[in-house]
């Protein structure tokens, strides 16, 4: 896609939602700013460009340790509710030894995320404790935390510069920073957005001592039925050099999901085999 392209995109959950994110649509191609805004205007355009009910997606991790050694792990990513107020459902088919592990994200504006996890070895289903929204998800340098979508409302934003060029566009840098500390591992969040297009382009996370400890990068954006995201995001851990490529093979969008499959009690009986209607 040339740099002139203009693309509404929401990432995965930087995820997230962010990454899941912060992260991963967009809609018509049209001009986005044509004054600067301020930094809550740009995050608004960024959450609200989302319009479909639901999301399906093939994808896979690619996990490269320090000596560049590489391992993948291949899942199912669903996603049903809008922005601030959704579900979203990772469930893994490759390797055999993770094979229907589950995790369900419940996000809520104002509420702290409710994350459950699904371990066929146990056939059991817990809770994923506060603690641990900081710790690796199944060996990769993404988060409990970055795996959940983030919400705009529990974020303050603060517009730092208008320069820089990234993917071929020049973008916002904007800094997040969470409104309640206890519902978030990071003290802030710095967002380079397109300034053409509503999309998270890269990230910079920082701890609750305000080291950088994971930086995030989007690319290869393609349309797929009017609808355009990138394809590869690639998660940096940078206190120990190893990273996390997020390649996605297959996306579907407004293909009616199975609301019954985004609770608790249905994580053990998952299958893989695509859209569940």
């Amino acid at each position: 896609m040339s740099s002139s392209s203009v693309c509404r995109v929401k990432l995965l959950s930087p995820v997230a939602s962010a990454c899941v994110c912060a992260v991963l649509l967009c809609l018509a191609c049209t001009p986005v700013f044509a004054a600067s805004p301020d930094a809550r205007q740009i995050m608004e355009d960024v959450y609200r460009q989302d319009t479909s009910h639901d999301t399906f997606m093939r994808a896979g991790f690619e996990v490269f340790d320090k000596e560049g050694r590489h391992t993948k792990k291949t899942f199912t990513y669903r996603r049903i509710g809008s922005p601030g107020d959704s579900k979203t459902l990772v469930v893994f088919n490759a390797p055999k030894e993770i094979r229907g592990v589950a995790l369900l994200s419940i996000n809520r504006t104002g509420v702290s995320d409710r994350q459950y996890m699904y371990i066929p070895a146990t056939q059991r289903v817990r809770a994923v404790v506060p603690q641990e929204r900081s710790a690796h998800f199944i060996g990769t340098d993404f988060t409990f935390e970055d795996i959940a979508e983030r919400v705009l409302d529990d974020f303050t934003y603060r517009l730092l510069g208008e320069a820089e060029t990234i993917e071929g566009h020049k973008t916002w840098k904007i800094e997040a920073t969470p409104v309640d500390s206890s519902r978030s591992q990071y003290k802030f969040i710095y967002y380079w957005v397109a300034q053409d297009a509503p999309v998270i382009l890269h990230s910079e996370l920082y701890d609750a001592q305000g080291r950088e400890v994971r930086v995030l990068h989007a690319s290869q954006l393609k349309r797929v039925s009017g609808i355009c995201g990138p394809r590869h995001m690639e998660m940096t851990s940078v206190p120990n050099g190893t990273r996390t490529v997020l390649v996605i093979d297959e996306v579907k969008f407004n293909a009616p999901l199975d609301e019954t499959l985004f609770t608790p009690q249905a994580l053990g009986q998952l299958h893989d085999s695509g859209p569940v209607r």
